[in-house]
């Protein structure tokens, strides 16, 4: 997926979450960050979602898909160690199939929503030379 298309699905999934009620909702585009932080548990948030999440970038089906690959896994690895390096030094390594869940953030103490972290990881996400993307933080951070 392009950048460029990454774009338009970011803004056609903003503009059908504002079509569903939520109020306010920044522009992914022009305010990423900001768009990121608005993400919350309320329930006209969480309606919205489930009507509008299908068109985030690079949405999978609900279908459990297949372990991670080595090069996924190493990717992941590193983001950890970025992530701990910008002075998370509690955020957890990757299981054995790569994967980080919100519990194994919530048990070491870390607050998906503190604008530090998303900072982080914004700022870590290179390090993965692609594997893993700002909208798929985003994607985590709304837990999804």
């Amino acid at each position: 997926m392009t950048f460029a298309q990454a774009n338009h699905d970011l803004l056609r999934f903003a503009s059908c979450m504002r079509q569903h009620g939520v109020e306010g909702l920044p522009s992914p585009v022009s305010s990423p960050a900001a768009f990121k932080h608005s993400f919350n548990n309320t329930p006209t948030f969480t309606a919205a979602n489930a009507v509008c999440g299908h068109l985030l970038p690079g949405q999978q089906s609900n279908e459990q898909g297949p372990a991670h690959t080595h090069a996924q896994i190493d990717a992941m690895l590193a983001f950890a160690r970025c992530i701990r390096g910008h002075g998370f030094s509690r955020f957890p390594d990757p299981t054995s199939t790569g994967s980080v869940t919100h519990q194994m953030l919530a048990q070491a103490g870390i607050d998906l929503h503190q604008p530090a972290v998303v900072q982080a990881a914004d700022g870590c996400v290179h390090v993965t030379h692609g594997l893993l993307t700002r909208a798929d933080v985003a994607r985590f951070i709304a837990g999804q």
